[in-house]
């Protein structure tokens, strides 16, 4: 992966405030005067409130942001009481914007929704961070990369720029738990995952990333999964200290 970029992505979730800005202002410190080397890209995904706030106090070539979420409705404005259009994401300064997390499945998201919200950040030129993942049952039943492939057909139509989209494979059970699979099923699933794409959307080189419990101390197992260009971090992203040792653990 040398010669593209690795990813670092922040899901913080419904956490944060102005403060926390001191967090994404110390990684940049480390990677601007410690950590010039190699080739990466930091994304932060904070509450959609602190996007501005963020993106206008920090102009970073390595640092982008992106938001959690975005509406299913196609109007760039409207009266959605509560909704936030791909457009305003766009202007409010995110880059970026996950759809598809399990999170936001269990609250309602589904096929159609999904596939809205994606059609509708590809038009306004977000780079769209798509998770997909299994349960613990489907896993147990060895369904796993037909739910997965059935969630990446249901949703994504053949038009989409797909440069602009990574794939994040989140196992549903691994969120949070602190346990990630075994590396041969993750070499086994990325192969997959990349097969599915080339076949049914001659996407030649799909940007995969793994998502669930990823911290400093498995990072370096986890860099070994063939295919896999990134990383979409919960937990251990909200501090800098955490998320620096995780990219220091990866390079190391």
């Amino acid at each position: 992966m040398s010669s593209k970029s690795t990813y670092f992505i922040a899901n913080w979730k419904m956490n944060g405030s102005p403060k926390d800005l001191i967090q994404i202002k110390n990684l940049d410190f480390f990677i601007k005067n410690r950590f010039k080397k190699h080739n990466k890209l930091i994304v932060y995904c904070p509450p959609q409130p602190l996007i501005t706030y963020f993106a206008k106090k920090i102009r970073s070539k390595n640092i982008k942001f992106g938001s959690q979420d975005v509406s299913n409705n196609n109007f760039a404005f409207g009266a959605f009481t509560g909704e936030v259009s791909s457009h305003i994401l766009k202007n409010s300064g995110a880059e970026y914007v996950i759809i598809g997390h399990s999170e936001k499945r269990l609250a309602g998201d589904n096929y159609n929704t999904i596939k809205q919200k994606i059609n509708n950040a590809n038009q306004n030129k977000l780079k769209i961070i798509f998770c997909i993942g299994e349960s613990l049952k489907e896993n147990k039943n060895k369904n796993s990369l037909l739910i997965l492939k059935k969630q990446i057909l249901a949703s994504l139509e053949k038009g989409l720029n797909f440069k602009n989209i990574l794939f994040a494979y989140e196992p549903v059970w691994s969120i949070g738990t602190g346990i990630i699979p075994s590396q041969s099923y993750l070499i086994k699933v990325f192969s997959e995952l990349k097969k599915i794409l080339i076949r049914h959307y001659s996407v030649k080189s799909p940007k995969l990333l793994y998502g669930g419990s990823v911290n400093a101390q498995n990072i370096q197992s986890l860099k070994m999964i063939p295919n896999c260009n990134g990383y979409l971090i919960g937990g251990a992203s909200l501090t800098s200290k955490n998320f620096i040792d995780i990219i220091q653990n990866y390079y190391s």
